[in-house]
């Protein structure tokens, strides 16, 4: 099952591509923005946010309570770490 993940946008990687790095428990791996960009265009903005980031795509922004949350509750069924092991899978190929 493919669930959106809670994670922190910490770069910018490309402002034209609207792509940045998301962080998710330690795991890094790059997440097109277009979804989440600010009315105001400015992607640098972003940087610190948490995001809802599903097959690539940051979909959501969201606040840091409910990122930490939805990491607990993940983490409980068993299912963070599936997704975790997939993204480094990912970053890897």
């Amino acid at each position: 099952m493919c669930l959106g993940i809670p994670g922190q946008i910490v770069a910018i990687t490309d402002e034209s591509l609207q792509t940045g790095i998301v962080q998710v428990s330690g795991v890094k791996r790059e997440a097109n923005l277009s979804c989440v960009v600010p009315a105001d265009g400015n992607l640098q903005s972003l940087v610190g946010c948490w995001a809802l980031v599903h097959v690539g795509f940051a979909m959501s922004i969201i606040d840091e309570e409910e990122a930490q949350r939805t990491l607990e509750i993940l983490a409980e069924i068993g299912e963070l770490q599936e997704e975790l092991d997939a993204m480094q899978q990912g970053a890897r190929a």
